[in-house]
């Protein structure tokens, strides 16, 4: 179970803080409950409240200091999701992005950055799919690493760039 300051990563909502664990005092919740009330780092304004046994959504732990540096200088190593088929290419993005799992993320930004150069090469603009998805996962990747390192979002993306360009490099 988690306790109150544990910072989480929930679902496809994101990374969250739990401010609250308890029974719900809102009207029709059952008092023999117990939930977790989430804030959203990046969804202003927002609070999400889920059951603590709550089996449905994928809940864990955002991955320490140490485990954030070791994924960013293994992410030359980690394949891309190569799917030919236009229609198999969404499902494989979406199962991926179910997983909340940094490297599966990575998988991900990588296809679709690779995807995009190909494309580039041959005229032709990134797909609405592959853009949406693109986005997603650097959104969950790069929020996810700014807590594990307590960086701003925009800083850790041009620190992992960097650093992924000096490994390669090296």
């Amino acid at each position: 179970m988690y306790q109150v300051g544990d910072n989480i990563v929930f679902g496809s909502k994101g990374i969250c803080r739990v401010e609250h664990v308890g029974v719900l005092e809102i009207a029709d919740m059952p008092r023999n409950k117990m939930y977790y009330t989430l804030n959203p780092y990046f969804i202003k304004g927002s609070k999400f409240y889920t059951p603590v046994d709550n089996d449905k959504v994928i809940m864990r732990p955002v991955i320490p200091k140490d485990e954030a540096m070791k994924l960013i200088d293994d992410i030359k190593n980690i394949d891309s999701l190569w799917v030919a088929d236009e229609k198999r290419r969404e499902s494989e993005y979406k199962e991926a992005m179910k997983r909340c799992d940094c490297r599966e993320l990575v998988k991900i930004i990588k296809t679709i950055y690779f995807r995009k150069q190909s494309r580039l090469k041959d005229g032709k603009k990134l797909t609405t799919i592959d853009t949406k998805y693109f986005k997603l996962a650097e959104e969950n990747f790069y929020g996810e690493l700014a807590i594990s390192l307590n960086m701003d979002v925009k800083a850790v993306k041009e620190f992992v760039r960097t650093r992924v360009k000096k490994l390669v490099i090296e």
